[in-house]
């Protein structure tokens, strides 16, 4: 997303992308070569820095991220009417949601197994 905003036809430097997101410049290197070879992004060295390195958006991705704006907008009215701190309070109340789901369903699904062991044991008997 970084580089759809930032970026427009000379593209946006690796080290930008890295501020922003707040990880290491490899890290955006080796994910920026992912999405390359996969047809996602261009790389290409600075015409006046050989060692910099902009991206930019393929064609595909671009009608890609067209198809997901009406999301994204849902997704950004949902998080202006919680605010910042609200919406990652939010977020974090998901995920802990999600994680008991996932262990109820995890407990049930392995109580409902050991049903069937003993049903089919005794049955075999």
């Amino acid at each position: 997303m970084a580089v759809a905003y930032l970026g427009k036809e000379n593209g946006v430097p690796v080290n930008l992308v890295s501020k922003l997101m707040h990880v290491d410049p490899s890290f955006v290197t080796t994910h920026s070569k992912l999405l390359e070879k996969n047809g996602h992004l261009r790389r290409r060295h600075c015409a006046s820095d050989a060692r910099v390195v902009q991206m930019t958006l393929t064609a595909k991705t671009r009608k890609r991220l067209l198809t997901l704006a009406p999301q994204q907008q849902a997704l950004d009215e949902l998080a202006s009417e919680f605010g910042v701190s609200g919406s990652s309070e939010f977020i974090t109340k998901l995920a802990a949601v999600r994680h008991r789901l996932e262990k109820v369903r995890r407990q049930s699904s392995s109580g409902l197994q050991k049903t069937k062991r003993t049903t089919v044991r005794n049955d075999a008997r």
